[in-house]
C-alpha cells in the first residue's frame, strides 16, 4: 500500500515519462516518412514494420501511463523499448565525428536513464491515482 504522497510522486513520474513518449509518438506520426527514412539511415531492419510498431508503442504506452492502466506491464515493455532504441538509435560507438558522437552518447545514456525510471514503475506500480489503483483491493482486516 502506498501513502498519498507516494502516489502523488508516482503520478508525477508517470506524467513526466508519458509526455516524452506521447510527444515522440505524435512527432513520428506527423513526420512518418521522415521517421521511416531515419530508421533506414540507422540500418533498422524492417523499417516499414518497425515504424508503426514504434509509433503505437509510444502513443499507446504514453496513454496507458497517463491513466495508469496495466502500469507494471506497460512500464516493463517501455523499459525494453528504451533500451532497444538506445542501442539501435544512438549507437555512439559507430559515430566518427566528435560532436555527433557526443550527442549520441548523451542520447544513449538518456535512454538508459529512462529505462531505469520505467523499471522503477514496474516495481512500484501506478499508485492510487490510477485506473490500476482503483481496481486494486483496499487493505482491511485480514484473517
Amino acid at each position: 500500500m502506498t501513502r498519498p504522497a507516494d502516489s502523488l510522486i508516482i503520478f508525477i513520474a508517470r506524467i513526466a515519462l508519458a509526455i516524452l513518449f506521447l510527444w515522440g509518438g505524435a512527432m513520428k506520426l506527423l513526420g512518418y516518412a521522415g521517421f521511416i527514412a531515419y530508421l533506414h539511415a540507422h540500418g533498422v531492419p524492417y523499417a516499414q514494420f518497425t515504424a508503426p510498431v514504434a509509433t503505437a508503442v509510444e502513443l499507446l504506452g504514453g496513454l496507458a501511463l497517463v491513466f495508469g492502466v496495466r502500469t507494471r506491464f506497460v512500464a516493463f515493455v517501455l523499459a525494453v523499448y528504451a533500451l532497444v532504441t538506445a542501442v539501435l538509435g544512438h549507437d555512439f560507438w559507430n559515430v566518427t565525428e566528435a560532436a555527433l558522437q557526443q550527442d549520441a552518447v548523451v542520447h544513449f545514456w538518456k535512454n538508459i536513464a529512462i529505462a531505469g525510471g520505467f523499471l522503477l514503475l514496474t516495481v512500484t506500480g501506478a499508485g492510487r491515482a490510477s485506473i490500476d489503483g482503483l481496481r486494486a483491493p483496499r487493505g482491511g482486516l485480514r484473517g
